[in-house]
């Protein structure tokens, strides 16, 4: 299953701390930034996740995430 987040995270030093705070709750998935598009993505690739629960980690740490349609 993937996942993909719109989202306002622009440094790679914030990108770094939110993907460290994703791990520690899906350990077995595959997150990255890729913050060269212009939504600046969040891309989570695992078997289990959830949706809510990654944009609720994001928005706790001031930062806008929707998933991308």
């Amino acid at each position: 299953m993937v996942e993909v987040f719109k989202t306002n995270v622009y440094a790679v030093s914030n990108s770094e701390k939110i993907i460290e705070l994703l791990y520690q709750h899906f350990p077995e998935c595959k997150i990255n930034f890729d913050l060269d598009d212009c939504d600046n993505i969040l891309r989570i690739e695992g078997s289990v996740f959830e949706t809510e629960k990654i944009k609720l980690i994001v928005n706790e740490n001031g930062y806008m995430c929707e998933v991308l349609e």
